[in-house]
């Protein structure tokens, strides 16, 4: 080879390189697509997309003159909101993504199914959904349930809990740090949000649906919209040193007064938001410890929906059943994944966390199931729910009306028939309960 085509192919080599190194970091910057299309003949009939397009705006508000637990004070408090709604027809933009990090700070990017900024669909009236996330966790840990809802018409709002979210809190290091604040917040938090959209100037405000709206938490969320519908707290002594990691029995009684609150933050003869009319409950933290009034349980009107794994070593399964169980509501389920822990809400991990540490994958991974299969079966029971309880759609209530076990054991040689809603062999796994008795 003459030495100008070996400059040549060394040229082209290096150019070679350079391009492959080029469209590796232009694939590396893409968002992630956490779920890539699936034939919707293996879903739960209610997770396919409804027929509105997507819009999502991210808003910073304030709650003003909050307890601040780090000064003992009154603050303002700030919450960074996601509002997820569906777009006016007319509206083309493209599909955005959502930025966050993982517990130890690692930052990464998904692909959204919504439009960033655009205006709202002006056609209809929407209710409000709350989103709240867990300890630790972040707006769009469960950006799945806020497009989906949005795209069958209701203005979904997910909250950044400040205190409690992976950026503010240092995991590896000071994991309690925010909890105190938790405690306090999660349930004023939801309350806050649901008024604000309903009662105060906002871009959706003309297209809210203000007799109507629902609560979804997870976790420490869960803890909070159980509190939210009438759940009051119960701290004793005890929990609230264990929890507040406070010393002093005089501060502890001042404390336990002021966690006993009840429906966001009220004291004396409490009163549950009429507007609220489902909460759904992702593995709510706090039955194991007997955190919440048993009286108070029982007076719960609001329907409610509680998901659990029957192997939760976070929430504990037989405290989520206890919650359950105490719920006075006519209307109450309860849907069982067997062999889940506790990671039963999150989106899928991203590829960050999955290279990273159990710190970073344990927020999201569970050993026995496929989080997208688990996303999907939410997207529908928690559709069913809202279209049932909250607009009152009674043709959609037909899908929370199911034997106990989903698994088509097989009777005089034929399997039973699935679940309504799902595929022939595909509502395996799963365990229901519901406070009337199912309709054959």
């Amino acid at each position: 080879m003459t030495h100008t085509l070996k400059a040549l192919s060394k040229a082209i080599l290096l150019a070679t390189c350079s391009l492959s190194a080029s469209v590796a970091v232009a694939q590396s910057n893409k968002p992630e697509q956490l779920y890539p299309p699936i034939t919707s003949e293996v879903l739960p009939e209610l997770a396919a997309k409804g027929s509105y397009n997507v819009g999502v705006q991210t808003l910073d508000l304030v709650n003003p003159a909050q307890f601040d637990p780090a000064t003992q004070g009154q603050k303002d408090r700030p919450l960074k909101v996601e509002v997820w709604y569906p777009a006016a027809n007319t509206a083309k933009a493209p599909l955005t993504s959502y930025k966050d990090e993982t517990r130890s700070g690692k930052e990464f990017t998904l692909q959204a199914d919504a439009m960033r900024d655009v205006a709202i669909n002006n056609k209809e009236h929407y209710p409000v959904i709350v989103l709240s996330h867990g300890y630790t966790g972040y707006r769009t840990i469960m950006y799945y349930l806020g497009e989906h809802l949005a795209s069958h018409g209701y203005i979904v709002v997910a909250i950044d809990h400040t205190d409690s979210t992976n950026a503010d809190v240092d995991f590896e290091n000071a994991p309690f740090s925010g909890f105190f604040s938790t405690l306090i917040n999660r349930s004023r938090d939801q309350q806050f949000v649901i008024n604000y959209f309903n009662e105060q100037n906002n871009f959706a405000s003309k297209q809210v649906d203000n007799k109507s709206a629902g609560v979804i938490g997870y976790s420490m969320g869960g803890y909070g919209a159980v509190n939210t519908i009438g759940g009051c707290f119960a701290f004793n002594e005890q929990t609230t040193a264990m929890f507040t990691g406070m010393k002093d029995p005089a501060q502890i009684k001042q404390v336990q007064q002021l966690l006993n609150s009840c429906a966001g933050g009220q004291y004396q003869n409490p009163k549950v938001d009429p507007r609220i009319k489902a909460m759904v409950a992702f593995a709510p933290w706090g039955g194991q410890h007997a955190i919440f009034d048993a009286k108070a349980m029982e007076n719960i009107k609001v329907p409610s929906l509680y998901v659990a794994g029957n192997l939760d070593d976070i929430s504990g399964y037989e405290g989520i059943k206890s919650l359950y169980n105490q719920t006075g509501s006519k209307d109450k389920y309860m849907l069982t994944y067997k062999n889940a822990r506790h990671n039963i809400a999150p989106h899928p991990a991203p590829a960050i966390a999955q290279s990273s540490s159990e710190l970073d994958i344990g927020h999201y991974y569970e050993p026995s199931w496929s989080m997208r299969t688990l996303n999907e079966t939410n997207k529908h029971f928690v559709l069913a729910m809202m279209d049932c309880h909250v607009k009152g759609i009674a043709s959609e209530c037909k899908y929370l009306d199911l034997p106990q076990n989903g698994d088509q054991a097989v009777v005089d040689g034929k399997p039973l028939p699935q679940w309504r809603g799902f595929d022939n062999r595909f509502s395996t796994g799963m365990d229901w309960q519901q406070a009337k008795p199912h309709t054959k």
